[in-house]
Formats: structure tokens, C-alpha cells, sequence
């Protein structure tokens, strides 16, 4: 089980302080959302930026590309060498050939799949990918209600995995807080996705203490 915490969803004026406070909180990973403003709504997180943020940070990367133009965008982030870079099933033009893009660069590859799209869409896929990047919203903005239809694809996606001796394992991405971590915990989630929900809130808890509680609520 590992936490990522949204960068995005952090305060963009202090990412020095913020990045040192999720070094003391032990997070594993850096989920950074790159957006076109085509395929969503929404401008974030230029290569520039995150390359500022890895080199302030020891903590791996992430990166998920909401974009169009998918080849263009692995070529654009891929010397960033992040740990992670997922696209979307549904903007890709040529799933197989971007899985190998990612890959031969070096980087484990995951697909993202936004809530009302299908599981069976991403099955011929599972055997040649990292992980799945499950969006329990839709992509582009903080803030949105869990979409608690998710939970079946997972269960469904869980399912037909079983026999697998090689897993992608599953990121959740969206609305991760108390309440819905209790409905995620028992099915096989390994990367929680940590935003304004649980997070980068105005809760007066250090970020060490809010890690540490959303562990042992995934732990219990």
C-alpha cells in the first residue's frame, strides 16, 4: 500500500515547504496531473514546474497525463524520468504502441480509465502494463463526490485478474477521504491518491499525522 499525495492540490506558492512536509510524512509517490485543456477542462502542471518539484524533492513521480496527442506528451514529460506515467484508454489512438513508448524510455506504464468508461475496454491491456489508474471522478478538478459506481469496476477488475501471476496493482484517484477509503480498503487498492479531501485540507493536522491516520484506516 503506498499514498501519493495530488501536488496539484497543494498550496502552488510555498511547493518547497509543502514538498518537505510530504518527505516528513513519508509519502511514497508525487501524483502529478498534467492537463491540455482539451481532453479536460482544465490547464495544470507544465513540464517546467514538475521538473522544478523533482529536483526539490526525493520522493518519485507520478505523472498522469489527462492530455490528447498522447505520444506527444510522453515525449514532452519522459526526461523527468517519473516512476509512473499513465494516459487515458480513452484518448489514446494507438494503446499498444503508447504502452510501448512509455516503456522502452524506461518507465513503468499505467492506463487510466475515467469512471464511466468500461473494465473490458482495458483488459486486452493488463498484461503488458504496471497499473491502472482508476478515476473515482472525473478527470480535471478537485473537489468532486466520489463516484461510488467505481467500486463494481474494481471489484470486476479484481476479478478477472485473480488468475494473473503478474498484476498491475490499482491506483485510486479522487475524493480519497475516510469515508471512501472504508469502501476501498478490503479491494486490493495499492496507490491511494491523497488530495484536498484527505490531505491538503484545512484541517490543523500536520500532513505527517494525516498520513499516519489514513494507514492505519487502511491497515484496520
Amino acid at each position: 500500500m503506498k499514498l501519493a499525495a495530488s501536488i496539484m492540490c497543494a498550496n502552488q506558492l510555498e511547493l518547497a515547504i509543502e514538498l518537505k512536509r510530504l518527505e516528513e510524512a513519508n509519502i511514497e509517490l508525487l501524483h502529478c496531473d498534467v492537463m491540455d485543456g482539451v481532453f479536460v477542462n482544465n490547464l495544470a502542471m507544465g513540464p517546467y514546474v514538475l521538473e522544478a518539484i523533482s529536483k526539490a524533492t526525493s520522493i518519485p513521480l507520478d505523472i498522469h497525463l489527462a492530455t490528447v496527442d498522447v505520444p506527444k506528451y510522453i515525449d514532452m514529460y519522459s526526461y523527468l524520468k517519473p516512476e509512473f506515467m499513465s494516459f487515458h484508454i480513452e484518448a489514446s489512438k494507438n494503446i499498444d504502441e503508447d504502452i510501448e513508448r512509455i516503456r522502452k524510455k524506461g518507465i513503468k506504464v499505467s492506463l487510466a480509465i475515467s469512471p464511466e468508461t468500461s473494465i473490458e475496454s482495458v483488459k486486452p491491456y493488463l498484461k503488458k502494463i504496471d497499473m491502472v489508474l482508476m478515476m473515482t471522478v472525473n478527470p480535471g478538478f478537485a473537489g468532486q463526490k466520489f463516484n461510488y459506481s467505481v467500486l463494481k469496476k474494481i471489484d470486476e477488475l479484481n476479478e478477472y485478474m485473480n488468475s494473473f501471476d503478474r498484476k498491475p496493482v490499482i491506483e485510486v484517484d479522487g475524493c480519497i477521504n475516510k469515508n471512501t477509503i472504508l469502501e476501498l480498503k478490503n479491494r486490493n487498492v495499492d496507490t491511494y491518491v491523497l488530495g484536498t479531501s484527505a490531505l491538503f485540507n484545512k484541517e490543523k493536522e500536520s500532513y505527517k499525522e494525516k498520513a499516519s491516520g489514513v494507514r492505519e484506516l487502511i491497515s484496520e
